[in-house]
């Protein structure tokens, strides 16, 4: 796993992305540094952190697209695939690569805080809590970008679906308000879902019968919920939809908060990612 980190964390700075990611990020930084505490005068730090998650959002699409999919288009997946190392440390030991890299920033970071003292009154726990809850976040998200790096083998489509997927999770909050909320809606709004999960499968494990199958299984449940029981339906839309907003519960972190369940919900999304990429591999493998 140690090999694959370093070779995957070099590869980043001999191609120039992680150069470029590490001085756009804080370019970008410096620039709301510059707008709302030196020139704005607000002793916030977190507000700067709250305007960069957009920012991260476009950012780690660039980031995660060639982690596996370079390795599928070039073939080079078949030499990891019979090499001694199993896939779980070769996902891991990538993984690591790009969040060493986005940690690189963050370190950074870390010392704004400290210049902003200088000139008045700061709360570091605010700032520091806010850059736990950020680092959290960008755990998450680049956990996400290297899944759908393994699904695809151009790295353009790669990047192009990381960013869908992750402005959907950043807009989460504003969507939920504009569903609607009837039993019959709520059926359709499953409906879509377990189809697309059906799809997410056939990717994975490029099986379609399988994916089929699941596809007809989970529609079949939707329909006998909503026929038999739809009561169940009931507030359910925006249950669900809240769980995969992942910017939600960033705002605890901003406003000082050291929220233990945000902690565990970044980390699971983090592990369920890595491990979904993992089988991902793992049914490439063995096919």
């Amino acid at each position: 796993m140690l090999a694959i980190f370093k070779k995957e964390l070099r590869s980043y700075f001999t191609c120039m992305i992680g150069y470029l990611f590490i001085g756009f990020f804080l370019a970008i930084v410096g620039v709301y540094f510059m707008a709302y505490n030196l020139q704005g005068g607000y002793a916030n730090f977190e507000y700067v952190l709250n305007s960069m998650v957009f920012v991260f959002v476009i950012l780690v699409p660039i980031l995660t697209m060639r982690l596996l999919a370079e390795e599928k288009k070039q073939k080079t997946d078949q030499l990891l695939f019979t090499s001694p190392l199993s896939v779980n440390k070769i996902v891991v030991g990538k993984y690591l690569a790009v969040f060493a890299v986005f940690v690189s920033a963050m370190v950074i970071t870390m010392f704004y805080p400290l210049i902003l003292s200088k000139y008045g009154t700061v709360s570091f726990k605010l700032a520091y809590t806010g850059i736990l809850g950020f680092v959290l976040v960008g755990a998450a998200y680049l956990a996400i970008g290297l899944f759908l790096s393994a699904l695809f083998e151009s790295q353009a489509i790669a990047a192009v679906v990381t960013f869908v997927v992750l402005l959907i999770t950043f807009i989460m909050q504003g969507i939920v308000g504009l569903l609607p909320t009837s039993n019959k809606a709520a059926w359709l709004i499953f409906s879509v879902i377990a189809l697309l999960i059906a799809v997410v499968i056939y990717f994975m494990i490029n099986n379609v019968t399988v994916a089929i199958s699941l596809g007809v299984v989970l529609e079949a449940a939707c329909a006998i919920i909503y026929f038999t029981k739809p009561s169940l339906y009931d507030g359910l839309v925006v249950k669900v939809f809240d769980w995969f907003s992942v910017v939600d519960r960033f705002d605890n972190f901003m406003n000082g908060i050291l929220d233990l369940t945000g902690i565990v919900y970044y980390i699971s999304i983090t592990v369920i990612f890595i491990f979904l990429t993992i089988q991902s591999l793992n049914k490439r493998r063995w096919r």
